[in-house]
C-alpha cells in the first residue's frame, strides 16, 4: 500500500493550478444520467472518487469515455439498469446521487446505504423526504434503499437542514417531474450553482440556485451539453494554508476568490498577505502568525472541509485558537494524529482548543479521512524529521496529484509503495 513521506520543507514558492472541484464533478457525473445525447465534461479531476463514479455510470448502461486532460464524454441514452451495486456504494457515499436521476429517467432506483469517510452521520432522510414529496414510494430494508414512482410531480419541499447532497438529488429528480418544484432552505454552495448551470445547458428550467430557494420547472427530456467543472475551492484553500504554514509565497491559479472568502478572511486575520487578481490568488506567509477562532457553517460560512487544514496551521501558531465544528460530529479524528506529532489540542464536545507549539515532530500517522490526510501533509511540511502518512487512499479520493503539485513548490514530499 502506498504512503506519503513528508520532510520538513523550506518556505514554499511558485505557482500551482487548482483542479476541477471534486464536489462539483460527482453530482454532474450523476446528472449525466438524465441526458439523452452526448455530454462532454472538461476539467474533471483525476481522482479515485471519479474513477468509482465512472464505473457506476458504466454498470448502469451509460457509455463513458475518458481522455487525458480531464475530459470525459458520456452518453446515457440507453441506460437500462437502476441498481447501484453495494461494492461501489460502499467505496463512496456520493454515488447515492444516482438515485434522483435514475428515479427521474427510469421511475425506479435502488442502492445500498451510503459509505465514504467516517466523519459523522450524514443521513439520507432528507433525500428520501424529497423523493416522497415528488410522488415516489420508498422502500428501506436489509441495508438497501429503493424508490419507485409511476410519475414524479412537482411539489414544495422544505429541507430541515441545507444538505448539499439532498439539494442536488432533489434538483435532479425534479428536472424531469411534471409541474414546478420549489426547494426551500436549499444548500447554497457554489457546487449547487455549477450543477444547476450544467442541467440548464441540457435543457432544464432551474432558477434560484445559489440562494436558499430553488425553483425547478420539469421538462419532458434533457439532451446533451458541454461543460467545464468549476475550480476546487477546498484544494485552493489547502494550498493557501501550505503557503501560510511554511511562510511561503504561492500564486494559486484557476481559483474563484468569491468561493473562498472565509478562508481568505481567516488567513488575513493570522497576518498573511493575500492578493486577488482575477482567477489567481497570491498568499504570502508571515513568520509571526496570530491565533484565530473558527466556526464551521454551511456555505457561505467557513467550510467544514477546511477545518482540519486550518487546525494544522494553528498547531504551530503562537497563542490559543478555538475551532468549533457544527457540521459533522466526528470531524476531529485528525486530532489524535496531530497530537502524535506534538500538537497541543484539547477537545471539549464540538470545540477544539489549540495551543500553538514551537515545533512539531515527525511521527508515523494515518489519514483518518480525506481532509485529515491533507492536514497531516501540511503538518509534515513544518515537522522535524520525516512524517510517514498511511491510509492515503483517502487523500487520493479528493486531491489530484497533491504530492506532485507541492513538490513543484519546493516541498520535500514523495509517495512510496
Amino acid at each position: 500500500m502506498s504512503k506519503i513521506v513528508v520532510e520538513k520543507s523550506p518556505p514554499l514558492k511558485g505557482t500551482v493550478r487548482v483542479s476541477g472541484a471534486k464536489n462539483s464533478a460527482l453530482p454532474i457525473l450523476a446528472a449525466s444520467l438524465l441526458g439523452t445525447e452526448d455530454i462532454v465534461l472538461e476539467d474533471v479531476p483525476n481522482l479515485k472518487d471519479v474513477d468509482v463514479f465512472c464505473e457506476v455510470l458504466s454498470l448502469l448502461g451509460a457509455k463513458v469515455n475518458r481522455y487525458d486532460g480531464g475530459k470525459i464524454v458520456i452518453n446515457s441514452a440507453n441506460i437500462d439498469k437502476y441498481e447501484n451495486p453495494y461494492e461501489l456504494m460502499s467505496k463512496m457515499r456520493a454515488s447515492f446521487l444516482v438515485m434522483g436521476p435514475l428515479l427521474a429517467r427510469l421511475k425506479h432506483a435502488k442502492t445500498s446505504m451510503p459509505g465514504g469517510c467516517a466523519i459523522g452521520t450524514r443521513p439520507i432522510d432528507l433525500h428520501l423526504k424529497g423523493f416522497k414529496a415528488l410522488g415516489a414510494d420508498i422502500d428501506v430494508e436489509h441495508g438497501y434503499v429503493g424508490a419507485s414512482a409511476e410519475k414524479l410531480v412537482g411539489d414544495r419541499i422544505y429541507l430541515d437542514f441545507p444538505s448539499v447532497g439532498a439539494t442536488e438529488n432533489i434538483m435532479m429528480a425534479a428536472a424531469l417531474a411534471e409541474g414546478e418544484t420549489v426547494l426551500d432552505n436549499a444548500a447554497m454552495e457554489p457546487e449547487i450553482v455549477d450543477l444547476a448551470n450544467f442541467l440548464s445547458k441540457m435543457g432544464a428550467d432551474i432558477k434560484g440556485a445559489g440562494t436558499s430557494s430553488i425553483r425547478i420547472r420539469g421538462v419532458e427530456k434533457l439532451g446533451g451539453a458541454v461543460h467545464s467543472v468549476i475550480p476546487d475551492r477546498i484544494e485552493a484553500g489547502t494550498y493557501m494554508v501550505a503557503s501560510a504554514i511554511t511562510g511561503g509565497d504561492i500564486i494559486i491559479e484557476n481559483v474563484i476568490p468569491s468561493h473562498i472568502k472565509p478562508a481568505i478572511a481567516k488567513l488575513r486575520e493570522t497576518g498573511c498577505e493575500i492578493w486577488e487578481n482575477g482567477d489567481k490568488i497570491r498568499v504570502i506567509g508571515n513568520k509571526q502568525l496570530k491565533p484565530i477562532d473558527i466556526k464551521t457553517l454551511p456555505y457561505p460560512g467557513f467550510p467544514t472541509d477546511l477545518q482540519a487544514q486550518f487546525m494544522a496551521l494553528m498547531t504551530v501558531t503562537e497563542g490559543t485558537s478555538v475551532i468549533i465544528e457544527t457540521v459533522f460530529e466526528n470531524r476531529f479524528m485528525h486530532v489524535d494524529e496531530l497530537k502524535r506529532m506534538g500538537a497541543n489540542i484539547k477537545i471539549d464536545g464540538r470545540s477544539a482548543i489549540v495551543q500553538g507549539v514551537e515545533t512539531l515532530a515527525s511521527a508515523p500517522v494515518k489519514a483518518t479521512d480525506l481532509r485529515a490526510g491533507a492536514a497531516l501533509i501540511l503538518a509534515g511540511l513544518v515537522a522535524d524529521g520525516n512524517t510517514v502518512i498511511d491510509n492515503i487512499y483517502h487523500i487520493d479520493r479528493g486531491y489530484d496529484g497533491i504530492e506532485k503539485k507541492l513538490a513543484t513548490l519546493g516541498a520535500k514530499i514523495s509517495r512510496i509503495e
